[in-house]
């Protein structure tokens, strides 16, 4: 078997001096690692996998995916601001891996599997005034990628990485943000019905720097996302963001761990869901851990799930374990319903018919998240879909 150690690790994985210890969740099966060996393929009694319908991964996390002829199923486009580097790289690229290992089965397949990635470079002390945008559209058949962008000290970027058309994709992404640094990044979803997407995005967030996720989730016939954030150093901030609204016969799933296992840094998770017709099934795991050493952690998390329509199941999960006393603050909070009375009644005795009323909740509902986005064309598009996924279901 290859070696797939990134460079500048040693061979038991441990990060080169200067980053980060890898995060120790002890809800998961195996440790992180960049060898898919290492992880015995998941049966669906595990913890990590035990929401997840397993035979709707067509292969990625037996192995049997890789096995069958990989097409070159996605096709990955970056339209970036002067000043950006975008290269595609081989396997041996120092850059490759510094944010994390993989953590389940698929992604250290897709870290086994891939031959080239791509990176986009922002130098340092650069404030850029237009995202960089990343294209990932689906061609068909089977594809594992690796994503990494690198925000130098001191700069600003914001990064747009959209999904569409059909694909099995099993791809990583790495976000390094310098010391100082500001990264703002959106993940859209908007695959093709029949897309399954698994991923993991690993944030490594400098000293004083701020790292913020939009993750938006449309589209797909099973999607699995995996953000993780660590720090590097303190003074760090994350906030993780994230909507989805989840159709008939969908499976969506966001498991998200914050890792503080560094003092004085702070995170903030708020993720909100919608879900519509049978078998729509949500998942979102919330797992924050605040270690002996991260004294004066501030951290809260969010989850909330309005059901639309009968037949659709939501699991939510917030996991908060705290090894300090001396801390700012840490919390969380998970609830599911369905449409609030009062508010439609209030809508309704104002003379607004009662159909207006329910796509008004929907959109109140979302509209805190959208405008997380701070990017005006792909927020009218995101409101236009939502809009749409209203008028099939809030009638």
């Amino acid at each position: 078997m290859a070696d797939n150690t990134p460079a500048g690790s040693t061979t038991d994985g441990a990060i080169q001096v200067g980053g980060p210890r890898q995060p120790i969740d002890a809800r998961v099966s195996a440790p992180a690692s960049y060898d898919v060996a290492d992880f015995p393929v998941p049966h669906g009694r595990e913890e990590e996998w035990r929401f997840t319908p397993l035979e709707r991964l067509r292969g990625l996390h037996d192995g049997s995916a890789a096995d069958s002829a990989v097409d070159g199923g996605v096709k990955v486009e970056v339209e970036a601001p002067e000043g950006v580097t975008v290269e595609t790289v081989g396997r041996d690229d120092a850059r490759l891996g510094r944010a994390g290992k993989p953590v389940d089965r698929v992604a250290a397949q897709a870290y086994s599997s891939f031959e080239k990635a791509s990176v986009v470079s922002v130098p340092k002390e650069t404030v850029l005034t237009e995202p960089v945008r990343i294209s990932v559209h689906g061609e068909g058949g089977v594809a594992f990628g690796h994503q990494v962008v690198e925000v130098g000290a001191f700069a600003e970027a914001v990064v747009v990485i959209d999904h569409t058309g059909d694909a099995t994709l099993a791809a990583n992404v790495e976000f390094l943000i310098g010391d100082g640094a500001k990264l703002t990044v959106v993940s859209v979803q908007d695959w093709d019905g029949t897309a399954v997407h698994a991923g993991q995005h690993t944030a490594l967030v400098g000293r004083d720097a701020s790292f913020k996720s939009v993750i938006v989730t449309f589209g797909g016939d099973l999607v699995r996302l995996h953000p993780r954030v660590v720090y590097g150093a303190p003074g760090g901030e994350a906030e993780l963001y994230g909507l989805y609204f989840t159709d008939q016969g969908q499976h969506q799933e966001h498991r998200l761990f914050v890792d503080h296992d560094t003092p004085h840094c702070r995170s903030n998770v708020a993720y909100k869901g919608a879900l519509q017709g049978k078998d729509a099934h949500a998942v979102w795991i919330g797992d924050v851990l605040i270690r002996a050493e991260a004294e004066g952690t501030d951290t809260y998390e969010l989850n909330r799930n309005l059901v639309l329509t009968d037949g659709a199941r939501v699991d939510s999960v917030p996991n908060l374990e705290i090894e300090t006393g001396e801390i700012v603050g840490a919390g969380h909070a998970s609830a599911t319903g369905r449409f609030d009375d009062e508010q439609l009644f209030y809508l309704m005795a104002r003379g607004i018919p009662a159909d207006e009323a329910r796509r008004l909740v929907v959109r109140g509902f979302f509209a805190e998240l959208v405008q997380q986005i701070g990017i005006p064309d792909l927020e009218e598009r995101l409101l236009a879909k939502i809009e749409t996924e209203l008028e099939a279901s809030v009638a």
